[in-house]
């Protein structure tokens, strides 16, 4: 069921006066998951500083070596370095440790473009189908037969018909979650529509698209975060399943998926080419759900007493 709904201008004035950032600050789940958050973020900012060696350099002599072990390497210019693997190398010499970092700034490019393409078509969707009525059968019935279609399957279809991009991925992806985007907020929608304000707005003769945006909106905006995190923690996880798959970026760009794929059938000898992107697949998209739970309990009206 969605949240109660207040007029915008009353939710501004109790999130002001109850101390917003206090009680952010005050749920555990939030600190934890958005400082986790952030630190991936300055990862996949400095992962040019903070990778040792060219994620794409392999060399054959040091091919599945264990983590921390001392290996040779050579760089572009031809000479021969040492080099410490700090987390061990693949089956073609390269550098786990320079890949996975490297792989942390595709993971979050992928969860935040998706988040924000799923929220921005489907708002418009779902504002369009609870606040027209005449539209609200023929958009949610386009949806239905989206929803319909395992998402896994329409992305693996949409990048197999396309060339392998990161664009591609991204589109991919965000398609199958607008509909659940767009359910999401008709609900919303049908139940402000019907508030005393929305009403007297609609009698003075407020523009339908100034009601929608200005009065309606600003109302479905905290279940929406919510909703955006969720949506950008699964949509690491499906990058990362369409890599380990083969079919999602290309073997040349490193990605957390792409990176356990190679890694697999090797498993037993050397796990740590699994281990590593594993963990931070992991730790990511944990911190993006506590993140999420945290801003829902903190943002939902009727958890207010709780927080």
């Amino acid at each position: 069921m969605p949240p109660t709904a207040v007029p915008a201008e009353a939710a501004v004035a109790v999130q002001i006066k109850g101390g917003l950032w206090r009680a952010l600050r005050g749920n555990w789940a939030v600190m934890m998951g958005g400082s986790v958050l952030a630190l991936l973020a300055l990862i996949a900012v400095a992962a040019p500083w903070l990778g040792t060696v060219d994620p794409t350099l392999f060399d054959p002599a040091s091919r599945d070596l264990l983590p921390g072990a001392i290996g040779e390497i050579t760089d572009l210019d031809g000479a021969t370095i040492a080099h410490k693997f700090l987390m061990g190398s693949d089956g073609f010499g390269r550098d786990i440790y320079s890949r996975v970092i490297y792989g942390t700034r595709v993971s979050l490019i992928v969860g935040a473009a998706v988040a924000l393409v799923s929220l921005l078509f489907g708002v418009s969707c779902g504002l369009a189908a609870g606040y027209i009525r005449w539209l609200d059968g023929v958009l949610m019935r386009v949806m239905d037969g989206v929803m319909a279609i395992p998402g896994i399957l329409i992305a693996i279809a949409l990048v197999a018909l396309w060339k392998a991009s990161l664009t591609t991925v991204i589109i991919a992806i965000a398609i199958p979650e607008i509909p659940r985007v767009t359910r999401l907020v008709r609900s919303l929608v049908l139940s402000i529509r019907e508030e005393p304000y929305v009403e007297a707005a609609v009698s003075l003769g407020t523009r339908t698209l100034r009601i929608m945006f200005g009065h309606i909106l600003p109302n479905t905006m905290a279940p929406l975060i919510v909703q955006g995190t969720y949506i950008c923690a699964s949509a690491i996880l499906i990058e990362a399943i369409l890599s380990f798959l083969g079919v999602g970026l290309p073997t040349d760009v490193p990605t957390w998926g792409n990176i356990m794929a190679e890694g697999r059938v090797q498993f037993n000898d050397f796990p740590h080419n699994v281990f590593f992107p594993g963990v931070f697949l992991a730790l990511t998209v944990l911190a993006i759900n506590m993140l999420g739970d945290g801003l829902r309990d903190t943002l939902d009206p009727r958890m207010s007493k709780r927080i």
